[in-house]
């Protein structure tokens, strides 16, 4: 199954910008009638396999089985001095790591567990928690055949929202996206019950105080050829109740959430449904944020 940042100008217009090995040749086979290949006289023994400690494992290997850099780079880390095993400086090339070493890479223990990093478009009857709804699925039900990590979903999605939804086993990624202080932009669609007054729209705009907290937006705007109750709404928060209380603070009942853009992440080439992996320059992206 294979199953942009945007700038932090508000946008009261009323307008969209959401839119092989080579063969061994023997000697001939000639056989002629009264010729045979004479037999040696001992048997020759076959040599002794070289014992392997499959559990073993080089460092460079180790440390880019961990995700964080590639093999190349991680001899020039080595070199440096930039690693420790059981808190020892280890310079030496092809060192092999055995079970239970720990392994300290520029400051930061690493495990060889690869990180992995998917990319959903979520449909609608999932959700993120089982505690929020025992009846509905699970959004870990639709990737639990891509890969043998144990992923994570970033962020929550209740079982109507559907949309752009990470999921990685990088825990650093999961803290950095789900910070509340985190910067990566994220755009939504919004269907309303009715249309957006445009003094709605200003309002939301400017800013809202609810529940004593106060709640900005980076842009807001009715969605080009569509009615005026389909709004974009461009923000940095990742939790989707903060998106519906924004309009159900003004009156409006939330029909529809769609997630159209996650951290610079889009729905291009991903029906409804389907996921595929991140590309790696998509990691170093979300990584750069």
């Amino acid at each position: 199954m294979n199953n942009g940042k945007g700038n932090n100008k508000r946008n009261t217009s009323g307008k969209s910008n959401f839119g092989g090995k080579k063969p061994a040749f023997g000697k001939p086979g000639f056989k002629k009638e009264g010729f045979s290949k004479p037999k040696p006289d001992f048997e020759r023994k076959p040599k002794a396999a070289k014992p392997k400690d499959s559990d073993e494992i080089r460092l460079n290997k180790y440390i880019s089985n961990s995700g964080v850099c590639s093999r190349r780079d991680a001899d020039i880390y080595i070199q440096s001095g930039n690693v420790k095993v059981n808190g020892e400086v280890v310079t030496e090339m092809g060192y092999k790591v055995k079970p239970g070493d720990v392994v300290n890479f520029d400051g930061t223990v690493i495990t060889p567990e690869k990180k992995e990093y998917l990319l959903l478009n979520k449909p609608k009857g999932f959700t993120t928690s089982k505690e929020e709804d025992m009846n509905s699925n699970n959004v870990l039900d639709l990737v639990r055949n891509a890969t043998r990590a144990k992923l994570q979903p970033v962020g929550r999605m209740d079982k109507t929202t559907t949309g752009l939804l990470l999921f990685t086993n990088d825990s650093d990624m999961i803290r950095k996206f789900t910070a509340p202080n985190q910067r990566s932009s994220k755009v939504y669609q919004v269907s309303l019950d009715k249309n957006l007054k445009f003094e709605d729209l200003e309002r939301i705009a400017s800013g809202l105080t609810i529940d004593n907290h106060r709640v900005f937006v980076e842009e807001v705007s009715y969605i080009e050829d569509q009615p005026k109750s389909e709004i974009g709404l461009k923000m940095k928060t990742s939790n989707v109740k903060v998106v519906r209380s924004i309009f159900e603070h003004l009156g409006y009942n939330v029909l529809k959430v769609d997630r159209v853009v996650f951290a610079g992440l889009t729905k291009k080439n991903l029906p409804r449904g389907n996921w595929r992996f991140l590309t790696e320059q998509e990691i170093i992206n979300l990584r750069n944020i």
